[in-house]
């Protein structure tokens, strides 16, 4: 008896077709799995035997042989256990082959039969639909998740039990799909609650229009971390796309759960300063997305820069260039997208003193200079806009208190007014100003005379690299947008040239 039963294995984001061939013959009574099965697969033998003696079917007393098809594809996790366990039964004439046709199946057998959640599930229905299949039956605890995949059938079951009966016919009780609503607004924070630091709102405002990466420089308690905390309140609603997108790389990481199943807003994430290389970029023996591509469609928010370790620093060069992370390993190579809002923040040096009005700063030059060069050149001229953010004044703090601050939904307007200017010069809603290659820049960034004249000076006088003028025309191009202007005008480059002189002054002494 030979029976053939559609899975899927994900390797990166992506899901691949695995078909579960399971064949009965003469022998001793047991469970051979072959196919390049990882150890979780080979106990699945424990858990499949268990599942079907507590759902009331006896284990056939022949030698059962399970390949996992293509053998040269490497596969992992326990998600394979419902479809052997139906290929078996299927063997054994519980079910017919011709129920299990043109169905995908997924989901962790535990042992008294009960159907548990398992990693990957979006990639997985998002490939069954791409191959033409009519339903993929997965978790009960998977269902929502799978709901963000549209026109495609998804069957939610809890017990082995339940599935063998709606494959013989029987009707489950009904899980309807639920509509996803994409939220564009965050409740907890607002931009209305910071007060004075009227800069550093203008400059996050012009890094969210444009998509820029941000670093600020200040000293403790100047609003560094509320600032950044707000950043996704004023960015656009995330679209369906990316909601696919950011879900599949949490879905692979094991990080939804059956009280948040999909990824429906701009993810924030602020790893701490201890973090390793492998979780900042991805990786593992058996590779997962690191902070990078957790944060992808969304921000990243690095606190105390300068911490982190040089090697995890160095490591976010080709994410900020590519937009994705490669990670190799000796049988494959997965990719993982990587498209971030970078925000980092940082002290102007260890005790966080150095040019304070008020307060001495207790470190010698040597000791700010080792600070300061833990951040690369190469690192900070993949960095847009360079803000200082100086210490808020108590009584200027008080006086302007009872006045009413920007709010966010204000700032979010005019952000998605310049974003919908990008939209239609760009032709597609995905390119901001930030991702221009040097090609385009020449093509949109158009200066008047008087801007081109301004900017040759201040790249002769800052010494500026070729990489750190293009970061100039592309926030000038931004600050151009929000005021609606179709060329860069001398106000637009003085004021993109203000995001980068910083880091002259700063930096050298």
């Amino acid at each position: 008896m030979f029976v053939k039963v559609s899975s899927f294995t994900v390797l990166g984001i992506e899901a691949f077709p695995v078909d579960i061939e399971v064949d009965f013959s003469r022998g001793l009574p047991g469970i051979t799995i072959v196919g390049l099965p990882d150890s979780s697969i080979k106990e699945s033998r424990e858990r499949i035997r268990s599942a079907l003696k507590n759902s009331g079917f006896s284990f056939p007393q022949k030698k059962i042989t399970i390949n996992l098809a293509p053998a040269d594809l490497k596969k992992e996790g326990s998600g394979f256990d419902l479809a052997m366990a139906l290929g078996i039964l299927a063997g054994m004439e519980i079910i017919s082959k011709e129920a299990l046709a043109n169905k995908a199946f997924l989901g962790e057998l535990s042992l008294d039969g009960t159907v548990k959640s398992t990693r990957g599930i979006l990639p997985s229905v998002l490939k069954a639909k791409e191959l033409g299949l009519e339903e993929i039956v997965l978790p009960l605890d998977n269902y929502l998740e799978a709901s963000l995949v549209r026109d495609f059938k998804v069957v939610g079951i809890t017990h082995l039990r339940e599935v063998v009966d709606y494959l013989r016919g029987e009707s489950l009780p009904g899980h309807p799909k639920q509509e996803i609503a994409l939220e564009g607004t965050y409740l907890e924070e607002d931009f209305s609650e910071i007060f004075g630091q009227e800069m550093a709102k203008r400059a996050l405002e012009v890094a969210a229009a444009g998509g820029h990466n941000v670093l600020m420089i200040g000293p403790p308690g100047a609003g560094k971390t509320m600032l950044a905390q707000r950043l996704p309140t004023i960015l656009p609603p995330i679209t369906y796309q990316e909601a696919l997108e950011t879900t599949k790389i949490y879905s692979v990481a094991g990080l939804l759960t059956p009280e948040k199943p999909f990824i429906n807003h701009r993810p924030f994430r602020n790893p701490h300063f201890g973090i390793s290389e492998a979780g900042m970029i991805g990786g593992g023996t058996n590779p997962k997305p690191g902070e990078v591509s957790l944060a992808h469609n969304g921000v990243l928010f690095l606190d105390e820069f300068p911490e982190f370790r040089k090697d995890v620093i160095e490591a976010l060069r080709q994410p900020l260039e590519d937009g994705q992370v490669t990670i190799t390993r000796a049988n494959f190579t997965v990719t993982y997208p990587s498209k971030f809002m970078l925000v980092c923040a940082m002290n102007p040096c260890k005790c966080g003193y150095y040019g304070h009005p008020t307060k001495p700063c207790q470190c010698t030059f040597q000791e700010v200079k080792k600070y300061r060069n833990k951040i690369s050149g190469p690192i900070l001229d993949r960095i847009d806009i360079h803000l200082q953010v100086p210490s808020v004044d108590y009584k200027a703090l008080l006086k302007t208190s009872d006045k009413p601050q920007i709010s966010s939904a204000e700032i979010k307007e005019r952000v998605l007014a310049a974003r919908k200017i990008q939209e239609r010069r760009y032709g597609t809603q995905l390119k901001t100003n930030a991702k221009l290659k040097s090609k385009e820049i020449k093509k949109y960034c158009i200066l008047e005379p008087k801007a081109q004249e301004f900017l040759e000076k201040a790249a002769e006088k800052f010494s500026f690299s070729a990489r750190a003028i293009h970061k100039i025309l592309k926030v000038a191009r931004t600050i151009a947008d929000l005021e609606q202007s179709e060329i860069i005008l001398k106000h637009h480059i003085t004021e993109a040239i203000q995001y980068r002189s910083l880091e002259k002054n700063l930096w050298q002494e």
